[in-house]
């Protein structure tokens, strides 16, 4: 609709008084894959209960920056920068990393100061590894995860002292229905996933740990360590569910197979 037009019907609508007509739905302008780390676990039954004991397996980790006409939003931060000089080594496995997120931001020309929001799918160390880079930000995380992490007796997951937005369920960020923080608990108490609308690539859900492996998926196993089995299977099939509504793409943060499919930083989607 022209400028013009757009005049005409909302004097229009107020003479007579009907509804103004709407925006049309916004969406991300870009959205970037980040190297956010590597893990090369020892045992794939961690995550799949009684299926491929003593089987490794090779989990990406991914963190993702998307563009919004209102400001730039990091989803999940990775393994700390530290990793990419030390490497550690665990119980799990190995964790890597082949390149800082500083260095991928430093590479698009964006500034940790540039980031608006900083949103966590939730707060085991491997996705709040830099939340302290940026803390001007305003952390995006549901309330019972903040709760659960800061809890008596437990080493904070990051600085508290920060900008933080507690949620008690979803959350339309910017407002028009681009970017959508979805509650979905169950691997943690406040675990949450991310719809996301690009112009070109469509509708998208951001896993978290929703899931670990598209066979996991597929098959909705539940990982031993998840704090509710019912609530992790309950969030699965809200998740089907919207991307069943949306014809939505589910991309899973820790699939390597599918990560070495998707371009990355500095390539974008739009």
């Amino acid at each position: 609709m022209r400028v013009g037009a757009v005049f005409l019907a909302l004097a229009v609508a107020a003479i007579v008084g009907l509804p103004a007509p709407q925006a049309a739905a916004q969406a991300v302008e870009r959205l970037y894959i980040m190297d956010c780390g590597h893990n090369a676990a020892t045992d794939q039954a961690r995550w799949s209960p009684g299926v491929n004991v003593g089987k490794p397996i090779e989990l990406s980790d991914n963190c993702y920056l998307l563009r919004h006409a209102a400001g730039w939003i990091l989803w999940d931060t990775g393994y700390p920068d530290a990793v990419a000089d030390k490497p550690v080594t665990g119980p799990i496995g190995t964790a890597t990393r082949s390149k800082t997120l500083a260095a991928q931001l430093a590479e698009i020309g964006v500034k940790p100061t540039d980031i608006r929001f900083v949103a966590v799918s939730h707060t085991h160390g491997d996705h709040v590894g830099n939340v302290d880079l940026f803390p001007t930000a305003t952390l995006l995380i549901q309330k019972a995860e903040f709760d659960w992490a800061f809890a008596p007796g437990k080493k904070p997951p990051f600085n508290a002292e920060r900008p933080i937005r507690k949620l008690e369920g979803d959350l339309d960020v910017f407002g028009d229905g681009s970017v959508t923080i979805l509650s979905t608990p169950g691997h943690t108490p406040g675990h949450q996933a991310l719809l996301v609308h690009l112009p070109k690539t469509g509708w998208l859900v951001l896993s978290g740990d929703a899931a670990h492996f598209k066979d996991n998926w597929d098959n909705r196993r539940v990982p031993t360590m998840n704090v509710s089995a019912e609530q992790t299977v309950a969030s699965l099939k809200r998740i089907a569910d919207v991307m069943a509504e949306k014809k939505a793409q589910l991309w899973i943060n820790h699939d390597k197979p599918q990560s070495l499919s998707q371009k990355h930083s500095p390539a974008f989607y739009d």
